[in-house]
């Protein structure tokens, strides 16, 4: 399947065919790299990775897999480009176009990553928008089809939690365009934008898939394979609008009695990291102290437990994410089998 030269701004810009075949090229790549083996096919490529926003999984993945394909890399932290401020997002986009081969983006705007991919020339990979979050839903996929004790598209999942947020939002359309069973489980005012569900409608007419929104945690959880979920504040937010925000997402929080609630002893939890699950952390600490609680999104008790897969699920960032990389930039040599 070719797709040099291609764009990765949102997970509709891949056919279901062609999302699985990178999820599959990424295990493929994955093995590889455990048996030690690095073909370099990016050999001589120069990629720009454009963060607006800090990052530890997207970052390392991106750098990890370049180094691992004999790829150079330019990072461009917050405050070191003129992107959007002192020069146009379309300009930036030409003049980062004529020096690299390939762009990521990390950063609140859609808009931007979507300018950034018409007028570069080159492939341009969406690292995260408030919109959308396509390399994790590549590594979520991944993950899932590893843990599954069945084939992928019998597999089902449920994402408790503030629905309006990138996650939510790629989750509900990736089970919509691939054909599964997707719940999305939050308060009525914090479900999917109505544009995210039309779509995701419109994918599951199309795919057979099962994608509902909903508030009924039981009902929400009950047979499904994976339950999911993220942080509930957002970085830079002020503490004075943690409350309200607590208040009602915490009947969402994913405990041991949620898991049991699924009627599925094989059940596996996935949280796209970072998880406020303790309070060894200085925002932990913070909760703790102002509300009480030792966890927030998730106990401790599920993410430490053995149906936590998020390590894996962490791993398969840096395995979907060279993928990305590979079939977009390289004419693909051999790969391990």
């Amino acid at each position: 399947m070719n797709l040099q030269g291609r764009n990765l701004l949102k997970e509709t810009d891949l056919t279901r065919d062609e999302f699985l075949h990178l999820v599959e090229l990424a295990s493929l790549l994955r093995q590889e790299k455990r048996d030690g083996k690095r073909p370099e096919r990016l050999a001589g490529r120069s990629i720009a990775l454009v963060f607006e926003k800090s990052s530890t999984r997207t970052r390392s993945g991106f750098e990890v897999a370049a180094h691992d394909e004999g790829a150079h890399l330019t990072y461009l932290g917050p405050g070191e480009s003129h992107l959007g401020h002192k020069e146009s997002i379309k300009d930036t986009a030409r003049v980062l176009g004529r020096m690299f081969d390939g762009i990521e983006f990390r950063g609140s705007s859609q808009e931007a990553v979507e300018l950034l991919g018409a007028h570069a020339g080159v492939p341009v990979w969406n690292g995260l928008t408030d919109t959308w979050h396509p390399t994790q839903m590549l590594a979520d996929v991944l993950t899932m089809r590893d843990h599954a004790n069945k084939p992928l598209e019998d597999v089902g999942y449920c994402f408790l939690g503030d629905g309006r947020g990138n996650i939510a939002n790629s989750l509900l359309v990736t089970g919509a365009l691939l054909g599964l069973d997707v719940r999305i489980c939050a308060p009525t005012t914090r479900w999917p934008a109505r544009e995210v569900r039309t779509l995701a409608d419109a994918l599951a007419r199309d795919s057979g898939a099962n994608a509902v929104v909903t508030s009924d945690v039981p009902e929400a959880v009950r047979g499904v394979d994976f339950v999911y979920t993220d942080v509930w504040l957002s970085m830079g937010e002020p503490e004075e609008s943690w409350g309200p925000r607590i208040d009602q997402l915490l009947p969402y929080q994913v405990t041991a009695e949620v898991l049991g609630a699924t009627r599925n002893p094989a059940v596996k939890f996935l949280h796209c990291l970072p998880a406020l699950h303790d309070r060894d952390t200085e925002i932990g600490r913070r909760l703790g102290e102002r509300y009480g609680l030792d966890g927030l999104e998730v106990t401790d008790e599920v993410f430490e437990s053995p149906a936590s897969v998020v390590f894996d699920q962490a791993e398969n960032r840096l395995h979907t994410i060279k993928a990305v990389m590979v079939a977009t930039m390289s004419s693909l040599g051999p790969v391990a089998s």
